[in-house]
């Protein structure tokens, strides 16, 4: 006679199999999306990131020497010297730079960035398959599919070139459980407690999607109180209490974070992008990385490349719409279907815009633009909250068409649907992200400054820590100064930077980079245009000024750089010297110069 603990374990095993399937298919998927980036990491670079590479694996490696030295991680002076930056009013990703900060001390910032986002892409689709496959979903493999879509979307893949924020969102559906069971009166307590632990952590993930989250599920309740409004106000009832727990229960734990980002330094209260958000042509059109967008390019109307938050393609359009009118009966499809067009109106912002010119006017963004928190949010985001439920439509249907297979129709109509899949999908398939040669580090920072700056640095004096000036001023348009000040081990600040900070209007509104000094809106010109432009007294003494702001003890410039011979005569005009020639860099020691 069998052991019954012994059966319990084996059936145990066996219902957790399609889950270890799921997590390592997702994995695989993931890992061949970022096989260029895995497989060059010490000199490949994400080639669509823009900056944005360079800015995170900068906010991981920073975190991970804040934490090394027991010093506040919400907080940093190493760039945007002498102001520093605010970590927590940035894309730090707290609750992920912090944890992993024993991988970047040990492969470094790179090797953590590539992780994060393997892993969001794998997390964010078993996050939703599980989600699926506890509550709507009876087929592990209809709900597998639905986790697929949902977490290796086109804007997924547009996002794991640069964002990690938007691309590590497992925890979403592990909270839209939690409200489930709530709304259920299941287990109340402990999901109350997993639900202000979670919302905590997603916190210090990212704010924003947190935000377009609970948007969606706000509107996704509206629509099913319309549909469902018994049954819909009864759940509400049962878990509202619990949730204003876990809310009370998230604010008590992040809110030394949020004061510190919201009033503490360097804070701000909103950053408007004045970006337009979706274009009408971009909901039909194919992503570039993807089978059909790698086959016949097309024209990319997206912000940038990783801003392709749409790009369904006609033929899933129309899947998910024939999967509304098959599923019309269920007010769950039915709020699904509403909330989508919602999500999809607020993510056109401010314009309606057919390829790139502007059509109209358009209100919902004008409202966004208007509203707290909102007027932040990149509208054209707000589609990424629709994904998920696009995928529950088409699961939902996958899961009928299997539990329905058993005659000769039924095999009829998993053919079919099956085809409706490939035709829909098989186009989306991403292709591995493509990687680019990182810019070498002047050999002059390669290894850190030389000693004799170090140990002179009147601005480090406790902690030998000198201010340098790369030129041109590092900015969201070319912050390479800020990976050669990381290959360097962090030993150095840089005045200007990549990061949010106060734009310096008293409104309190934010912008990308340090508030422009005169000196460094005239380096940003001549590395631009090439041209020596003929300098005044006037342009001297700014000069002098701002080396003096920014407390700088050397002013580098990289001779590599297509426009370095009219940069060298303008910084040598300015400060009334030739400068010295080390390898690829002529270096100013500027210490006796500042006022």
């Amino acid at each position: 006679m069998l052991d019954p603990t012994v059966d319990d374990v084996t059936t145990a095993r066996r219902r957790r199999r399609p889950d270890v399937v799921a997590a390592g298919v997702y994995l695989l998927l993931a890992v061949i999306v970022l096989g260029g980036q895995w497989h060059r990491l010490g000199t490949g670079y994400l080639r669509f990131s823009g900056q944005d590479q360079t800015m995170w694996e900068w906010f991981f490696a920073v975190t991970a020497k804040s934490v090394a030295a027991l010093e506040n991680p919400l907080f940093s002076d190493l760039q945007n010297a002498p102001a520093g930056v605010n970590m927590m009013a940035n894309t730090a990703m707290l609750g992920l730079s912090i944890p992993l900060t024993p991988v970047t001390l040990a492969f470094g910032p790179t090797v953590t960035f590539t992780l994060a986002l393997t892993l969001g892409l794998a997390t964010t689709a078993f996050g939703w398959y599980f989600l699926l496959s506890r509550t709507v979903i009876r087929s592990r493999l209809a709900a597998g599919s639905g986790g697929l879509i949902a977490g290796f979307a086109p804007g997924m893949i547009s996002h794991a070139s640069a964002h990690p924020n938007f691309t590590f969102l497992g925890v979403l559906p592990v909270l839209a459980l939690c409200l489930i069971r709530l709304g259920q009166g299941r287990n109340v307590r402990r999901h109350t407690v997993a639900l202000g632990l979670l919302t905590a952590w997603q916190v210090l993930l990212g704010e924003e999607p947190l935000l377009i989250f609970a948007i969606a599920v706000a509107v996704m309740l509206v629509a099913h109180t319309a549909a469902a409004p018994r049954a819909t106000l009864a759940t509400i009832r049962r878990g509202l209490g619990p949730v204003l727990l876990a809310a009370a229960l998230a604010a008590a734990l992040v809110a030394v974070p949020l004061w510190w980002q919201f009033r503490g330094p360097q804070s701000y209260t909103h950053l408007d992008h004045q970006l337009p958000g979706n274009s009408l042509l971009s909901f039909v059109a194919f992503p570039p990385q993807s089978l059909w967008g790698t086959a016949f390019p097309a024209e990319d109307v997206a912000l940038n490349p990783t801003e392709q938050n749409a790009y369904f393609g006609v033929p899933l359009l129309l899947l998910v719409a024939a999967c509304v009118v098959v599923l019309r009966r269920l007010p769950i499809a039915r709020a699904a279907a509403a909330t989508v067009l919602v999500l999809a109106v607020l993510s056109v912002g401010t314009e309606l815009t057919i390829t790139e010119d502007p059509v109209a006017r358009w209100l919902p963004g004008e409202w966004l633009d208007r509203t707290p928190l909102l007027e932040s949010v990149l509208e054209t985001r707000f589609v990424l909250a629709a994904v998920p439920l696009m995928a529950m439509l088409v699961a939902l249907v996958t899961d009928r068409v299997l539990s329905a297979r058993g005659d000769r129709s039924g095999r009829r109509r998993t053919a079919l649907w099956a085809g409706a899949l490939a035709v829909a999908l098989v186009p989306l398939i991403p292709v591995p992200l493509p990687t680019a040669e990182r810019t070498p580090a002047p050999t002059v920072l390669a290894g850190g400054l030389p000693g004799a700056l170090v140990d002179g640095a009147e601005t480090g004096a406790e902690t030998g820590m000198a201010t340098v000036v790369t030129v041109p001023i590092p900015s969201p348009g070319n912050a390479d100064a800020l990976r050669w000040q990381v290959d360097a081990g962090l030993t150095y600040r840089i005045a200007g930077g990549y990061f949010v900070g106060p734009s310096g209007e008293a409104d309190g509104e934010a912008k990308y980079g340090a508030v422009d000094r005169p000196t460094a809106l005239l380096l940003g010109r001549v590395a631009r245009t090439g041209e020596v432009p003929p300098l005044a007294d006037v342009d001297r003494t700014r000069a002098r000024e701002d080396l003096a702001y920014w407390n700088a003890d050397v002013v580098i410039l990289p001779t590599a750089q297509s426009t370095a011979d009219a940069l060298r005569r303008t910084v040598a005009d300015l400060l009334g010297e030739d400068g010295t020639v080390l390898g690829d860099a002529v270096l100013w020691d500027v210490r006796g110069m500042r006022e």
